[in-house]
């Protein structure tokens, strides 16, 4: 199994959770980042010990090359005093040792095999770590402005925000009320100003009449 479906199978339920409780999608993508940062791990640790085993096959084919090379030496030289038998048994060992060499040769190409896909799926990762993060922070920006302006579009269509203009309206037609019934005390009331305004008019009037009377007499 890769990383990628391991790693689908680690968060899955993590995401699931979250949408079903409608987390912050912030949220969400701090919880992704760190499961990825935790695989990554993870798979780097198990890559480390593979590689340490790989080392480990290695010294067994050696040891078991030479162990072989060595029970050939001793087939020649039983061979070289008569010792068809024992040559023989030596050439045996010798087949036993070959066989354990070439099968751990077998598996130190499967080794290599699971490790360059294991290197190029930890690439991959990494990758998509990296461009994670560098758009979570675009990502938290326009959760907190889409935040901003769904608690904005929730006060302004607000019941409270409705009610709180309705009383305002209330307030300034009650205030208007009070203005007219001021104003309705001052009707028909005069002011020393207003009376001194009027003996100033009739005095006028009363000057014109004279003027008109005196010239009525001049023409007749």
């Amino acid at each position: 199994m890769g990383i990628f479906s391991r790693f689908t199978d680690i968060v899955n339920s993590n995401i699931n959770s979250l949408l079903d409780k409608a987390e912050d999608p912030a949220k969400m993508v701090r919880l992704i980042i760190q499961e990825m940062e935790d695989t990554l791990v993870e798979v780097r640790s198990s890559s480390a010990k593979t590689l340490a085993d790989k080392k480990e096959l290695s010294r067994q084919v050696v040891r078991f090359e030479n162990e072989a090379a060595q029970w050939q030496e001793k087939a020649e030289l039983a061979l070289s005093k008569d010792r068809e038998d024992l040559a023989r048994a030596a050439l045996m060992e010798k087949k036993k040792c070959s066989e354990s060499a070439q099968a751990l040769v077998d598996e130190l190409a499967h080794t290599d095999e699971h490790l360059s896909k294991l290197q190029d799926e930890i690439t991959q990762l990494q990758e998509k770590l990296a461009d994670a993060k560098a758009r979570q922070k675009a990502i938290i920006m326009r959760e907190k402005t889409a935040s901003s302006r769904l608690k904005v579009k929730k006060n302004i269509n607000s019941e409270r925000v409705n009610d709180a203009l309705s009383r305002f309206d209330h307030y300034e037609r009650k205030i208007d009320d009070i203005e007219a019934q001021v104003e309705s005390y001052d009707l028909g009331s005069k002011s020393l100003s207003d009376e001194i305004a009027e003996l100033e008019s009739d005095e006028k009037i009363d000057d014109e009449l004279a003027q008109l009377k005196a010239k009525m007499k001049e023409n007749k």
